[in-house]
């Protein structure tokens, strides 16, 4: 129905109803719910389009939030531009793009973190500011959450998860989007974090670990003390981070290797493999 009022619209239920062969009274509940939702607008037909007498029929439209949800090319638009730069500027030429992007998008959150950051320091000073964080994605439709692990332990720490990525297909041709995107963490939390697990690299969620102050050991990287509580499997290696560094989230399957190939992420030139 929202595609039909997008190809036809403005457009009348009566003129909807004839051009799907369904009712007039079940065109205009469901056009109803749609402007109930937002997801269309009515408005009164222009005066050179109303016929007869008595009031005029309304005409149906998409609204901006409706022309969000519908499918859009923004993702191929974006991964050309990226292929373009990185054929004319080079690797350094994306990455600064990724951090710009990354920037950019921190503002929001530094914002909202200004705002709900009432804690001291300390594990719950830490836990307040990684939550204020995931409000802040949340609000950027990263649908971000949190929750505590290792509570009471050397271990502690908050676990930052991202169960929706609206740049994932292009993330997958340009993890420096999520490399980025995890220093801004580290920038506004004032601390290091641990990425796990991202949706660009095939898992189901993206996954940051965040550990406490009173977790973290001088010396050590964030996290190295995951393996006290994650449960290892006895002869499957570890995932490992581009430093060398264990990495394997609650989330990620432990066989890296039997992960299928993501959707669209066929290699490009310019694009990092």
């Amino acid at each position: 129905m929202r595609t039909a009022v997008a190809e036809l619209g403005p457009v009348t239920a009566a003129r909807l109803a004839e051009l799907l062969g369904l009712t007039g009274a079940a065109v205009r509940r469901h056009l109803d719910a749609m402007t109930a939702a937002g997801v269309l607008e009515a408005r009164e037909a222009a005066p050179g389009r109303r016929r007869g007498r008595g009031r005029p029929a309304r005409e149906y439209v998409v609204s901006s939030a409706g022309h969000d949800a519908l499918p859009s090319g923004y993702d191929d638009l974006a991964l050309a531009a990226l292929d373009h730069l990185a054929r004319t500027g080079g690797e350094a030429a994306v990455e600064d793009f990724a951090r710009r992007f990354a920037e950019q998008r921190s503002r929001a959150v530094r914002e909202r973190l200004a705002l709900d950051d009432d804690s001291g320091p300390g594990a719950d000073g830490a836990a307040g500011r990684v939550a204020a964080l995931a409000a802040a994605l949340a609000e950027q439709g990263y649908a971000a959450s949190v929750r505590p692990v290792g509570e009471g332990t050397p271990a502690e720490g908050t676990q930052l998860c991202q169960g929706h990525c609206p740049v994932r297909r292009v993330a997958e041709a340009y993890p420096q989007l999520c490399e980025a995107e995890a220093r801004v963490f580290e920038q506004v939390l004032g601390t290091r974090v641990q990425r796990l697990a991202t949706l660009a690299q095939g898992d189901h969620v993206c996954t940051t670990f965040v550990a406490h102050p009173r977790a973290a050991h001088p010396g050590a990287h964030p996290g190295a003390h995951l393996d006290a509580h994650l449960d290892l499997e006895p002869g499957v290696p570890p995932r490992t981070r581009p430093d060398g560094h264990p990495a394997v989230p609650e989330h990620a399957p432990r066989d890296a290797s039997a992960r299928p190939p993501a959707e669209g992420s066929t290699p490009t030139e310019g694009r990092r493999r």
